[in-house]
């Protein structure tokens, strides 16, 4: 049933996105959506599924909760060490992620300063 789990989880573009950002990082809901530019309900829908197939794990620090890949899942099934870490940085769309990844992490913000831009309506 778990590989089953698995499998769905990772028919869905978004939540593959998702798992290709976080084997760079650790990520909070907030900076998700601004790299992938989704909105607060579909990244939680997302994460919630990659939660409920153990592919990702959490870690709350402060106010925020912050996603990483599982590193458990990784070593029980092989071929999703292969996905993420061969197939999906060749992928244009995969690579630009990446890219907004890189970005956000050289300006320094944070899932405060997301959440603070969120309610001013600022840029960046």
């Amino acid at each position: 049933m778990e590989l089953m789990q698995i499998m769905k989880a990772l028919s869905d573009e978004t939540r593959t996105r998702i798992l290709n950002l976080l084997m760079y990082s650790e990520l909070c809901v907030g900076e998700l959506e601004h790299i992938l530019k989704i909105n607060q309900s579909n990244t939680s829908r997302h994460l919630s599924t990659l939660k409920n197939a153990k592919l990702i794990t959490y870690q709350k620090k402060a106010q925020w909760i912050y996603y990483k890949v599982n590193e458990e899942a990784l070593s029980r099934y092989g071929f999703l060490k292969v996905l993420l870490k061969e197939e999906l940085p060749s992928m244009e769309k995969y690579v630009e992620d990446i890219k907004n990844l890189n970005n956000y992490k050289d300006s320094g913000k944070s899932c405060s300063d997301l959440k603070e831009c969120e309610t001013t309506k600022c840029n960046g």
